[in-house]
């Protein structure tokens, strides 16, 4: 979500946090992560939900991301932004953090881009934020940044759904209708080996979300946004029928904390609490199918799990 405009596996050992004992978390992938820039923060976006607060400068939001990766054992975050606050989010935990770009697609150099993908800066297209310019994710316009992206075997994020009450005021081309997940197929059709996920599991486009994602083995949705901000019943309503549909393996974590780190655990909270996931269920949202799609080694997999040989 576009942040600057709107706003079996046994338990490890013990830790202690806020002056109670707590297992430690299997390990989790967040696939939907922003960095900051000081200017970002000083845009008067009210929280979203109460009891969570802004910090007021891009170091500390960065401090308290990976203070919260730290917290819920969060191995691999992917995280989009500009390219300068992103790169320094990148550098501050170069092996927890892959980043992309959420801004300046399209308008952003190609062959600078490409430099940067070839030079590890980057290892994701996106999160591409198309629909607040007033784009569809097939637009022409869009055609050479997602054709770069399959020449080099680089994952999407595209942003797809809503957004907050009000966007329009600040995104003026914003508009519901271009988030419908049946304007991938276009694109998916013309760039076939093309990895993409679906942000923000495509709400509250269900029909089309598993249209979409049946027919097409290459697309995957996030979690995003929608397991903090949605009410319970809604999120919980359309997740259930996502695993109902036969979706289970195609469905990845990722929290979208933008302004607000104490998201994060907002939203992994959330999936640990859906009653109607089974251990299994929860354990491909949070690791297996994102280290699936993004195609870790098994050595990358043994890291993250404590496994790697000393």
């Amino acid at each position: 979500m576009k942040r600057s405009v709107l706003l079996p596996v046994l338990f490890l050992a013990a830790g202690l946090n806020f002056g109670r004992a707590e297992v430690k978390r299997p390990p989790i992938i967040d696939v939907h992560l922003h960095s900051a820039s000081d200017a970002g923060l000083k845009e008067n976006w009210p929280s979203p939900v109460p009891g969570i607060g802004k910090p007021s400068t891009a170091a500390e939001h960065m401090r308290q991301i990976l203070a919260m990766m730290d917290r819920y054992n969060i191995v691999l975050g992917i995280a989009s932004y500009n390219s300068e606050d992103v790169e320094r989010l990148r550098q501050a935990a170069p092996d927890r953090i892959w980043a992309g770009l959420s801004y300046g697609i399209p308008g952003f150099n190609l062959e600078t881009m490409r430099s940067l993908f070839k030079a590890g800066k980057l290892r994701i297209m996106g999160e591409v934020c198309a629909q607040y310019d007033g784009l569809s994710p097939s637009d022409p316009v869009l055609e050479p940044y997602f054709a770069l992206a399959e020449s080099l075997d680089v994952p999407a994020c595209i942003h797809m759904g809503i957004s907050f009450s009000g966007i329009t005021q600040s995104c003026p081309k914003f508009r519901v209708a271009l988030g419908n997940p049946l304007l991938l197929e276009e694109m998916l059709n013309r760039h076939p080996n093309l990895r993409v996920w679906i942000a923000h599991m495509g709400f509250p486009y269900l029909e089309e979300t598993v249209g979409i994602v049946s027919v097409y083995p290459q697309v995957y949705i996030d979690t995003s946004a929608i397991d903090w901000l949605a009410a319970p019943e809604p999120f919980s309503s359309y997740l259930r029928e996502l695993i109902r549909n036969g979706l289970g393996e195609r469905i990845m974590f990722g929290s979208d904390q933008m302004d607000w780190p104490d998201a994060i655990g907002l939203a992994v909270e959330t999936i640990e609490k859906a009653d109607f996931l089974s251990t299994a269920q929860k354990r491909d949202i949070f690791y297996n199918n994102a280290a699936r799609f993004l195609r870790l080694t098994p050595e990358q997999v043994a890291k993250h799990h404590g496994l790697a040989k000393k």
